[in-house]
């Protein structure tokens, strides 16, 4: 039997779902299964902060990624694609992909925790992955989502939010996850799960901006329980950079990098 070229992923928040999804992009086109050209990816949901959406495109630039509003596109996307991903966040319904796909045929996989047995997830997948051994016991409750593009982050101010985030500071945090971009024209990935062993800032592979705002992607998404949304709001405001500060920054690593070239 001819295996799917849909394949869904669902699972808990902060499990590994885009994780595995890379992997199995990577490796298939590193054995000439199919090309990151042909590839289609789409996580419904999302609305205006698609954190892996603009993470994945960065990392695989030849891949078609479609955001909330373009249903319609994606479906016609599908029949030429050589593979086609579509990841459910957790606060999703697993039933609303059949809304979506309109009864195509589909592989249906789940990334779970090793200690989570017998859930929905179970009975709805095909293929169960193990994922990382995140904490399950705090309900995730709260969804807090803030779109920060055009908008410079002071690195330093930045470290410091986050780890008053991933410790406790702003309530029980199960999931947070973010693109920042900060004063020396870098974009940096964030990405924390409870129960985790915490990772240092991703650089993703974009090219320094170093003139005025950058007006790509750049946001913040928090999942937990009793979230003080209003401490995060004004603190990630905190940290954000006047237009001159930008301009100082922006003109201290031009300066840097033309003596780098010049040595």
């Amino acid at each position: 039997m001819t295996k799917p070229k849909i394949t869904v992923v669902a699972g808990s928040a902060g499990a590994g779902k885009t994780t595995w999804m890379t992997q199995q992009i990577a490796c298939s086109a590193a054995t000439g299964g199919v090309t990151t050209s042909h590839v289609v990816y789409f996580s419904p949901g999302t609305g205006n902060v698609p954190i892996d959406q603009t993470r994945l495109a960065t990392e695989f630039p030849a891949i078609i990624v479609f955001r909330d509003g373009q249903e319609v596109e994606f479906l016609r996307q599908i029949e030429s694609a050589d593979a086609v991903y579509i990841e459910l966040g957790f606060y999703l319904e697993l039933n609303a992909i059949t809304q979506i796909l309109d009864n195509l045929s589909y592989r249906a996989v789940a990334i779970l925790p090793p200690h989570l047995q017998d859930s929905e997830y179970h009975a709805w997948a095909e293929e169960i992955v193990t994922g990382a051994a995140i904490d399950i016991s705090i309900n995730t409750t709260q969804l807090w989502r803030v779109p920060t593009t055009s908008q410079v982050i002071d690195e330093d101010s930045l470290h410091e939010f986050w780890y008053e985030i991933t410790h406790g500071a702003y309530g029980q945090i199960t999931r947070a996850k973010g693109i920042f971009d900060v004063a020396d024209g870098r974009s940096l990935y964030a990405d924390f799960a409870a129960g985790v062993p915490s990772t240092d800032f991703l650089e993703l592979d974009l090219p320094r901006h170093l003139e005025g705002r950058p007006q790509h992607f750049s946001g913040i998404e928090v999942c937990g329980q009793n979230l003080d949304e209003a401490a995060m709001q004004q603190t990630l405001e905190d940290c954000c950079l006047s237009d001159a500060a930008i301009w100082q920054y922006q003109q201290q690593v031009k300066q840097i990098l033309l003596e780098e070239i010049q040595a």
